[in-house]
């Protein structure tokens, strides 16, 4: 039995009241007695429709799953059948986002974005001051820089990979920063002479750079700085110098590092990548992101041998070409996932049911940003006195109105002023999609983000479409003709409601962490087809990503496609579904077994360990950065392939058996991991892989969460009050 605290109507877990009483009222100018009491009312007041939206989403996908019983899917009469039933809605007229207060970093920069669980402190801060990153570091430590022709990266520092890396960033400044005359591989000094960037040749000659706007600020003296401050497309690059150090002496011109701007900005997350399924684990992330907006959150961690504590960095400065000096803000702003709208929360109940967990979200999270909203704090995260809340999984604008009107609600609960708490809105859901002018229409005056997630979408979309056929094989469903129509109408949509210079549009996850080269070949596409930021999975990703934004310019390309049409609604509402079934038995297994082993890879650590994002290997031990959106398109596919009897449940079963014992293997070196296969039946986490396949199908959109929560609340022997 939980320990609780009652306040109205309200059962409030003892360590959730605990902390909200010690850690997070105090400061904040409100009173306890206030604030509970307010916290009830919202409670009370909106629950109902929170609870008749879900019942929406449910009604809605009966008709859908009955049509496609009774119809064969031809898209003009499915279209049709849409409108008929409120799924797809008429156009709003045109209009453009009014959203104020908005921090340079959202509504200017364009760059990459960092997702962090914040229950992990050691990661919520990497990714805070991943703001700043060494391109020396990003280069030598991943495979950008082949490993061939002597250039390993071996133990220690392998002077031949250090040649090949400054050549690659020596090549990076000619590209993004060219000289008059000359490349930056001959510069034999840096040097400020009257306010301009000096550069020495080793053939004796001085030079300066091609557009001489490009230099900002240096630090140190002019004869001899020991920082140059550079600046393209919005974002700085420092050139370090020091000719003492190991790396400096070895180059002609001292450099020693080049120091990019790369995560502009940080989703800390409470949602799909956290694991936190009562008021213990909760309070983890709560307290975590209550120590970031003031500031004082601190990790201690241990580093070859040594105890190594990580805080927040400060702010940056370096003289400016005016006589003064010019503070560059030395983190990633940040903005925090609060969950949807599906989920309940036994941290608190009502009546002796739990209360839905985004409104509990709501009305604690801006609680915990106070400091930084009143600006009290001294590291600061907005200097415009604004929240930036991503609200995940919303099913169109009536989901939208709701968060909007939960805000307004939980602005007046906390006496903070009107249209403090911005909202970001993942497109990720198909009825958001659909009918995304709509909804970005009803928080027009708070909305600071949208962002496509391709595979909480990809779930949904098969879940839509679970009784209307099978669905292609999992690595072919970006080939058919919904995904480009989705990604490009995502920007569209978002560029002709205004975004452009007041919001983002994101795009999403590159999901190998190591793989970091293919990464570089290919995710410009991200900034050349309009976003202004997009996902990646560790600050070294952000520093290489950080390189696409200055091949790219976002502002100019966004102008650019204003000038196009959308690609058309007819696409997106075409599903990926198999026209040729024919596959071979060893392909079908194929299929099952790389879905069941992602399955059971990410499950086993999600209930087992609370781990929520992870580096998880593949059935070719590849590592993929997973978290719930993984988990549910692998499900759903294979919940689909039963479904019309691709597979067999037979099958399916022979393979998650198997699959058990390649994830334990893959395992083994983890002293905290259970291994499943060695009894299956009594594996919590084995059961509940199972359920999310054999029970896809029944699940809320296909959703992950009821059954993950189930299974992990169990494992914690929490039984309900």
């Amino acid at each position: 039995m939980t320990a609780r605290i009652q306040k109205g109507k309200l059962a409030i877990a003892q360590e959730l009241y605990d902390f909200i009483e010690n850690e997070a009222l105090p400061g904040s100018g409100l009173d306890s007695e206030t604030y509970w009491k307010n916290f009830e009312q919202v409670v009370v007041d909106l629950s109902p429709e929170n609870k008749t939206l879900l019942a929406k989403r449910d009604e809605l996908q009966a008709k859908i799953d009955e049509w496609h019983r009774n119809n064969t899917f031809e898209l003009g009469a499915y279209k049709a059948f849409l409108e008929e039933i409120g799924y797809l809605l008429p156009e709003v007229e045109d209009f453009q986002i009014s959203t104020e207060n908005v921090d340079e970093e959202i509504a200017l920069l364009a760059g990459p974005q960092l997702v962090v669980p914040v229950r992990n402190a050691r990661y919520s801060l990497n990714a805070a001051n991943a703001r700043w990153g060494s391109l020396y570091d990003a280069l030598y430590g991943f495979d950008v820089i082949p490993e061939d022709g002597g250039a390993e990266k071996g133990k220690g520092y392998n002077p031949v990979r250090g040649e090949k890396v400054i050549a690659f960033a020596k090549n990076f400044l000619n590209e993004t920063f060219p000289l008059a005359q000359g490349s930056h591989a001959d510069a034999t000094k840096y040097a400020v002479d009257h306010n301009r960037l000096v550069i020495t040749l080793k053939d004796g000659t001085t030079t300066s750079l091609a557009h001489e706007a490009q230099f900002v600020g240096y630090n140190g003296e002019t004869a001899a700085p020991v920082e140059i401050v550079l600046k393209n497309n919005g974002l700085h690059v420092i050139i370090e110098i020091d000719a003492t150090g190991p790396i400096g002496q070895t180059d002609a011109a001292g450099v020693k590092d080049l120091v990019l701007e790369a995560a502009v900005t940080t989703i800390q997350d409470i949602e799909d990548s956290v694991a936190a399924v009562d008021a213990e684990e909760k309070v983890e992330g709560y307290r975590n992101w209550l120590g970031l907006m003031k500031g004082t959150l601190e990790e201690s961690i241990e580093k070859n041998g040594k105890i190594v504590s990580r805080k927040l960095n400060k702010d940056r400065t370096h003289k400016n070409l005016i006589g003064g000096e010019t503070v560059i803000h030395g983190r990633s702003l940040m903005l925090l996932r609060n969950v949807g709208h599906l989920m309940t929360n036994p941290a608190i109940l009502v009546d002796g049911a739990e209360i839905y967990e985004g409104i509990m979200d709501a009305l604690i999270t801006p609680l915990l940003t106070f400091a930084d909203i009143k600006g009290e704090n001294e590291i600061k995260n907005s200097r415009k006195g604004s929240m930036y809340i991503v609200k995940p999984k919303m099913h169109g604008p009536e989901e939208v109105a709701f968060t909007v009107k939960l805000f307004e609600r939980v602005e007046q609960a906390l006496a903070l002023p009107a249209k403090t708490l911005k909202v970001g809105i993942m497109d990720e859901e198909r009825r958001t999609s659909v009918n995304l002018k709509n909804c970005i229409a009803q928080a027009k005056d708070r909305t600071i983000f949208i962002n496509t997630g391709f595979m909480d979408r990809t779930g949904d979309e098969i879940h839509t479409f679970m009784d209307a056929g099978p669905f292609v094989r999992k690595g072919e469903v970006k080939a058919q003709i919904w995904f480009p129509a989705y990604e490009n109408r995502n920007v569209m949509v978002g560029l002709q409601t205004g975004l452009r210079g007041k919001a983002q549009i994101g795009k999403g996850m590159w999901p190998k962490p190591d793989m970091l080269l293919d990464m570089y070949k290919t995710k410009i596409e991200h900034p050349e087809a309009g976003a202004s930021c997009a996902w990646v999975p560790s600050p070294s990703g952000a520093v290489i990503h950080a390189i696409h934004y200055h091949q790219c310019n976002v502002a100019q390309r966004q102008q650019e496609l204003l000038a196009t049409t959308a690609l058309p609604l007819d696409d997106l509402l075409t599903p990926p579904l198999a026209k040729d079934t024919s596959w071979t038995e060893e392909e079908k297994i194929r299929e099952l077994e790389n879905n069941c082993q992602g399955i059971l890879g990410y499950v086993v650590r999600w209930v087992d360990l609370g781990v929520g994002c992870s580096k998880v290997p593949d059935i070719s031990n590849v590592g993929l950065m997973e978290d719930r959106a993984t988990l549910r398109i692998s499900s759903q596919h294979v919940a689909n392939w039963l479904r019309h009897g691709v597979v067999t449940r037979e099958q399916v079963e022979d393979v998650m058996k198997r699959m058990a014992k390649i994830v334990d293997g893959q395992n083994a070196s983890d002293s905290a991991y259970r291994p499943m296969a060695v009894n299956l039946e009594n594996s919590i986490a084995f059961q509940a892989a199972s359920d999310l396949i054999f029970k896809g199908a029944e699940q809320p959109s296909g959703y992950t969460e009821p059954l993950l929560h189930a299974a992990r609340l169990k494992l914690k022997g929490y039984t309900g009050d």
